[in-house]
């Protein structure tokens, strides 16, 4: 049995005061730029065509997405962006817009860590929505069969998480990369590096408190 116990208390405390230190710093960074004009005059989107055709990549379609939309789709191999990247001629969506890009990239050259995640994505769906019941029910029935697989089920989540960072840091960098190659002001290109640096912080925050819940858990089960 695992008893939520003063190192539970204390668990929920340290990861929520990195969860909401990582989206503040985020907030406000987005904030900061996204009231920064860039220099090219180029929306989020048309942004994002132009580094498409700069790398030869033509079968990428760039589509307008809601609020907080921002992500490629391997399936459709697509990029969506949220309005205000999408629309945006500010330092904020030229960088969001590149970062997105950046994943099609990778998409198109089949970087490795980009598959990795991509295999195990029907197990993390499977894991993410079942590990917490039977974990409850490994718990309060004293299965210790239940729990452990909940621990399984658990950690490929938190190998999810951990595979995750390689392909956001890429996608960072492909950016970074295609703004110097173009020409982008040295001051434009450090605004987008501070907007992408606190992006990669919410990935690094949600991996670290993954990995301190899953190595309570198994602490506990040990105890």
């Amino acid at each position: 049995m695992m008893p939520m116990n003063s190192s539970y208390l204390m668990l929920v405390v340290v990861t929520l005061i990195i969860g909401l230190g990582a989206q503040w710093y985020v907030n406000h960074k987005l904030k900061v730029y996204n009231h920064v004009a860039n220099s090219t005059g180029l929306t989020g989107s048309e942004a994002a065509r132009q580094m498409l055709a700069y790398y030869g990549i033509t079968n990428v379609q760039v589509f307008r997405g809601g609020p907080g939309q921002d992500y490629f789709d391997p399936r459709s191999n697509s990029v969506t962006l949220s309005p205000e990247a999408y629309d945006g001629r500010t330092i904020t969506a030229t960088a969001t817009a590149c970062h997105e890009v950046g994943h099609a990239c990778q998409f198109a050259q089949d970087y490795t860590p980009m598959k990795i995640r991509g295999a195990i994505v029907p197990a993390v769906n499977l894991a993410s929505n079942a590990w917490i019941f039977l974990l409850m029910a490994g718990i309060f029935l004293h299965i210790s069969g239940l729990t452990t697989a909940a621990i399984i089920m658990y950690a490929v989540v938190v190998l999810f998480q951990l595979v995750t960072l390689p392909v956001e840091f890429n996608a960072s960098q492909r950016a970074m990369v295609y703004m110097g190659q173009i020409g982008l002001p040295a001051a434009e290109r450090k605004g987008a590096f501070d907007v992408l640096r606190a992006c990669a912080f919410t990935y690094l925050a949600a991996a670290l408190t993954s990995v301190l819940q899953l190595l309570w858990l198994l602490n506990q089960r040990e105890d």
